[in-house]
């Protein structure tokens, strides 16, 4: 039997933060030899043939039948449903076994439309993530005994026992315990928050190592989710998806996403007002008619019928089938979306947090100068720059090195010299890499002020203070031209044993390489089009903060001051959010920083989104309410990024953002027309239930009616939509929702209410209960035709806005034919409702006539007072 450990909790139990009993089975495997660990998930070092890989998918992934199970209970388990479920019930009791049967048959039909939806939904969301899925790196064989091959799988496709290569940049696909490695180095900040990467070896020995409750100072673990930084390893799977640390943490405490997305907020605000209005409503209802009637029974279930009137049941399904309407249209624009709400959230961002480096510039960097510390054109100083890049990228293992070292090493030819026989590669905490060659030679490439701290001359000359500042000058000179400089600076070390930062002392600088990037040519434009939009832009960027203003300036983003990143270490997150919203540059800033100030803005009320795509941008992509990045982003910036852009192009962005208001637009316009219709009828049927002798609905003529008007607005999905809703960034409010149903319901209740006077006085409602149902019909008729019109009404400000479409005008007319002919129908007779004498027809023409008058001006003085409509 094959072991799979328990998911991890997020809990505060020991130093990884995890409870140790989750996690004891990891721990199990760090400490035993590799070949009983490969015993343990019976495999070999060959790895997995395919039909046993096939088999552990089915039994430990979260795969189709899961997947179709959780979605069949949440749709037996919608609350509509339910509602309907016990109605079916409450009848069958009663004795009404046609009514029984109709109310189950619409239970039936309620969770099949909901379960249809949410699998194209899922279906359209896994479609567009197949896109840009990441892949991990395999040894499968054909068949038991068979040699292995290295195969190319997608990450969800990893299945304990799977054999995996690691290389610098892998993001890793499951939890590993290695097998063997060569100067493996894992960037574990995703989880620990530490920017420094951690090594790892596969050496067993008896001796523990790390420390008893740090899960993550084992070596021979790597986690989900973690990246590559340099040198290879191969390792077995002992945890995959939802049971890897990374997966079980993500259920517990969603990582990285503390608060909750633009639409998350929405939408459960949205749900709440409409929980409270049924709430408030049932025992208005049931004192109405019990009270009034003494008939508890029908009092009770009008008192159901009218809640499930009150909410628009097909929220859910409309606002899924628009949000996948509308990644499906990105896709078609190169923007993928891989996580569906994302979609909105893109059109209710407001803030636009990018790098600099691959989103306002174009990918490669330039090499623009080489000076001495005078400042003076020097060809030895390029020369010892290309020999760090040159075995930076030789001893990590890395096919290609960074876009510095790219543009350090293109047309270098061959470099003379001693090899290199040692390395620790750039990282974010230190700014600089360093190679030790053969002989003892130090030569440290990196940020001028971190490697100037290192530095005890400069050339010929002691670094002292007014030195340093001329040397700070320089490189404040160049940066403001758009240069980049990085300081060079070479050493003698006498010591045995690996290389460490420690050795890094006592250097002397040679001078200086300096890089320019290029601006983006489409990025003015696209800043311009942002801007039209309402996004505004802030430019988090680790780089010097004279060549960010720079390219700021050149892409038309204003800056209004500039903040470095120790600088806003001493910030409450209130002084963070407003300077960001103040057009203030983030400069020198880390990984950790950047996410820090995302989240800042958000705790300021803003829609955030977040542009990049390197690793050290993937905390910040977490924490962003949409998290962007680009095709040839970093596998760990695509893994955090919710939107995708196949081609590096903001002008895409714009119209992305376009494209989510639409979506948002009409979301809206679903939300404000089903309520104020719903509403209008729930103020009728209170009001008529106090007046007349009898109710003037009966409860499953008002399910019957509600269903024709939700399954009417799915047509709302392909409307067209306002300029003035697209023009700047909208979020659910809920204030502007209850006013606009407070103003615009009660038109349609005084309609109702009047439709309901002229058939009782029409069709004689003291004429017994043939009377009574023939009023209760031409009411029924009149409130889909109502509804109907609303639909034509309510969706535009006035002659001004989008004509309806002709799928718009069908759903209406065809909405008001379904009042006019269900009763005619054998449904009809279930129902109680019988075919209206021609004599309605006036009533309803006249009815009708002033409903869309009223409504029209009731449109325009809305507008008039409250300078807004949908």
């Amino acid at each position: 039997m094959v072991w799979a450990p328990d998911p991890p909790v997020a809990t505060p139990d020991g130093a990884d933060g995890v409870a140790p009993s989750r996690t004891q089975g990891l721990r199990e495997c760090a400490v035993q030899p590799p070949l009983a660990v490969l015993r343990r998930w019976e495999t070999s070092p060959k790895g997995l043939d395919e039909a046993e890989a096939q088999e552990r998918l089915l039994r430990f992934d979260d795969g189709p039948g899961p997947r179709r199970a959780r979605r069949l209970g949440g749709a037996v388990a919608a609350p509509f449903v339910v509602v309907l479920v016990f109605l079916g019930v409450v009848s069958a009791l009663t004795g009404d076994v046609r009514g029984a049967v109709l109310i189950c048959v619409l239970a039936v039909f309620s969770g099949a439309m909901r379960y249809r939806q949410e699998a194209r939904s899922g279906r359209a969301a896994a479609a567009l993530r197949t896109m840009v899925a990441t892949t991990a790196t395999v040894l499968r064989r054909s068949r038991p005994g068979a040699e292995p091959v290295v195969r190319e799988v997608p990450v969800d496709q990893v299945v304990p026992g799977d054999v995996v290569l690691l290389g610098p940049g892998d993001v890793v696909p499951a939890d590993l315990r290695l097998l063997n490695s060569v100067d493996l180095e894992i960037n574990q900040a995703m989880l620990t928050g530490e920017s420094l990467p951690a090594g790892k070896h596969a050496a067993w020995t008896d001796a523990p190592e790390g420390r008893p409750g740090d899960l993550f100072d084992h070596p021979r673990l790597c986690f989900m989710g973690t990246t590559v930084v340099s040198g290879t390893g191969t390792a077995v799977a002992v945890a995959t998806g939802g049971r890897t640390y990374f997966g079980a943490a993500d259920r517990e405490r969603r990582p990285g996403r503390g608060t909750e997305t633009a639409f998350d907020r929405g939408v459960r605000v949205v749900s709440w007002a409409l929980v409270a209005a049924m709430l408030a409503a049932l025992p208005v209802v049931v004192a109405l008619a019990g009270v009034l009637r003494d008939d508890w029974y029908q009092a009770l279930l009008l008192a159901i019928a009218v809640a499930v009137a009150a909410t628009p049941e097909m929220l859910p399904l409309v606002v899924t089938a628009l949000l996948v309407r509308g990644a499906k249209g990105l896709a078609g624009r190169q923007v993928i979306v891989k996580r569906l709400p994302a979609v909105h959230d893109l059109g209710a961002m407001d803030t636009l947090c990018v790098d600099k480096t691959g989103t306002l510039t174009e990918e490669q960097v330039a090499l623009a100068c080489h000076l001495d510390p005078l400042g003076e054109a020097d060809p030895e100083v390029l020369r010892w720059a290309r020999v760090n890049a040159l075995w930076s990228v030789e001893l990590a293992g890395r096919l290609v090195g960074d876009a510095i070292d790219e543009a350090l090493l293109q047309d270098a030819g061959n470099l003379d010299g001693p090899p290199g026989v040692d390395a620790i590669p750039f990282d974010y905490a230190r700014r600089r890499a360093t190679v030790l060659l053969q002989g003892g030679r130090l030569v440290v490439k990196g940020a001028v002020e971190d490697v100037l701290n290192l530095c005890t001359a400069a050339g010929d000359t002691v670094l002292d203070a007014e030195e340093r500042a001329r040397l700070l000058r320089l490189d404040d000179r160049w940066a403001a031209d758009g240069v980049r400089l990085l300081a060079v600076a070479v050493g003698r070390r006498t010591r045995g044993g690996p290389l460490t930062p420690a050795d890094e002392q006592d250097l002397t600088l040679v001078g200086f390489v300096g890089f320019r990037d290029r601006l983006d040519p489409a990025a003015p434009a696209a800043v311009r089009g942002l801007r039209r939009r309402g996004v505004a832009l802030v430019m988090i960027t680790g780089d010097h903060p004279l060549v960010a203003r720079r390219i700021c300036r050149d892409a038309g983003i204003e800056v209004s001051g500039v903040v470095l990143g120790r600088e806003a270490v001493d910030l409450d997150d209130a002084e963070l959010a407003r300077l960001a919203g103040a057009g203030t540059l983030f400069a020198r800033v880390g990984p950790p920083q950047k996410a820090r100030i995302v989240r800042a803005l958000q705790l300021a009320g803003r829609t955030v989104g977040y542009l990049g795509d390197g690793v050290n941008d993937a905390p910040a992509l977490r924490a962003a309410d949409v998290g962007i990045t680009v095709q040839g982003a970093a596998d760990l910036a695509r893994e955090s990024a919710d939107v995708v852009l196949v081609r590096p192009d903001l002008g895409v962005l714009e119209q992305a953002i376009v494209a989510g208001r639409r979506t948002f637009a009409n979301t809206v316009k679903y939300v404000k027309i089903a309520l104020t219709s719903n509403v209008g009828n729930v103020v009728s049927l209170l009001a008529a239930s106090a007046m007349l002798p009898f109710l003037p609905m009966l409860p499953l003529q008002v399910l019957v009616g509600n269903v024709c008007f939700d399954l009417s607005q799915l047509a709302l999905v392909r409307d067209r939509v306002d300029e003035a809703q697209i023009r700047s960034p909208r979020t659910f409010d809920v204030r502007d929702l209850a006013r606009f149903v407070a103003c615009l319901g009660p038109v349609g209740a005084l309609f109702d209410l009047a439709a309901l006077g002229l058939f009782w006085w029409l069709l004689d409602a003291h004429g017994g209960a043939a009377g009574r149902e023939l009023i209760r019909t031409g009411w029924f008729a009149e409130n889909l035709i109502a509804q109907g019109l609303a639909m034509l009404l309510l969706r535009r400000r006035g002659r001004t806005g989008p004509r309806p479409g002709w799928t718009i005008v069908a759903t209406a007319a065809a909405l008001g034919l379904a009042g006019l002919l269900l009763p005619c129908t054998p449904l009809g007779g279930i129902l109680r409702l019988h075919p209206l004498p021609f004599e309605a027809v006036p009533i309803l023409a006249a009815v009708m006539t002033g409903y869309v008058l009223a409504t029209i001006a009731a449109r325009h003085v809305y507008q008039r007072v409250f300078g807004s409509w949908l």
